[in-house]
């Protein structure tokens, strides 16, 4: 066991984390975790050859490879990946303990909040009201999950609502909610299609018109895997990158689709909508509040991510 000095104990094939400059090892927590030194440029405000320059001088001090060299971005050696280990938690605490610096009028920086925009617009945002109204500041941005999940780790948003678990150590997540996804149709396609239902199953949709959000059909192909235990074959009649216009274009009748539950719930308790098919087990899918570790604190992050937690419980 090598000494022990005041970012822990470290082995002795390596230069001691106390003995390399703290500077250094700040920038090399945010390639690490942005996974390019472009990204860990802006998460600092660096120029990015002030980042190869100063991962180059810590590669020299520790007398070892940090990262491999990609087309696009960076990969963490094993060396890296112990390195890490050893030195974000007390380099987290040190940023909490120091602070972020105040801005103009004595007000906390805006928290930049990201996610699938029907979820943030139907429920995120009318739970965070209290807190906007308490002086609260949010900036929100709306897209795909991984996309988002690059963009957390590269410093451009504080919390994502994300549809996985990220992988990895570079992000913190807790589990926010449990989506049900349900197969639904307009009530004159439930009406037209129920014997057929009864007596072919899924096989009785061929040539309707389904609509979803993406040309993959995601959701779709889940629950048709998770329910039916086969492969939809089915392609998209519309689609529409936003889950709320597809739930206006089945409610006007275009045709079926696969949407969460919570999603369509005042149209299923109207009649408005009418699900086709109520399965003992239907598919679940785990959403996840995400957070980069490492960043400046601001205590208004941590206030919308309790307030979120807390909130995801009634959803």
């Amino acid at each position: 066991m090598g000494p022990r000095g005041i970012l822990g104990p470290v082995e002795s094939d390596y230069p001691a984390p106390h003995q390399l400059d703290l500077n250094l090892l700040r920038t090399f927590l945010a390639v690490y975790r942005s996974g390019s030194f472009t990204g860990a440029a802006q998460l600092l405000g660096l120029s990015q050859p002030t980042v190869t320059t100063q991962m180059r001088a810590l590669e020299r001090q520790a007398g070892r490879e940090l990262f491999e060299r990609l087309p696009r971005g960076v990969a963490p050696t094993a060396v890296a990946d112990e390195l890490a280990a050893r030195i974000a938690a007390p380099l987290d605490e040190l940023a909490t303990v120091t602070g972020p610096e105040p801005v103009a009028g004595g007000r906390t920086e805006p928290v930049h909040l990201a996610g699938p925009a029907e979820l943030l617009c139907t429920r995120a945002l009318p739970a965070l009201a209290p807190l906007v109204a308490q002086g609260v500041r949010l900036r929100v941005a709306t897209g795909l999950t991984d996309p988002l999940l690059d963009e957390l780790r590269a410093g451009r948003h504080d919390l994502v609502i994300s549809t996985v678990r990220p992988r990895g150590r570079a992000l913190s997540a807790v589990p926010l909610m449990d989506e049900e996804f349900v197969l639904i149709a307009a009530p004159e396609w439930a009406e037209r299609l129920a014997e057929r239902l009864a007596a072919e199953g899924p096989a009785a949709l061929h040539g309707v018109p389904l609509v979803t959000y993406a040309e993959d059909l995601p959701i779709a192909r889940r629950y048709w895997r998770h329910v039916f235990g086969r492969r939809l074959s089915s392609p998209a009649a519309v689609t529409v990158p936003d889950l709320r216009g597809v739930l206006a274009a089945v409610v006007a009748g275009a045709g079926f689709t696969v949407l969460p539950r919570y999603l369509c719930l005042d149209e299923l308790a109207s009649g408005t909508l009418v699900p086709l098919h109520e399965p003992d087990d239907p598919p679940i899918n785990t959403g996840f509040l995400v957070q980069r570790p490492g960043s400046v604190e601001n205590p208004d992050v941590a206030r919308v991510r309790e307030h979120l937690v807390s909130a995801a419980r009634t959803w």
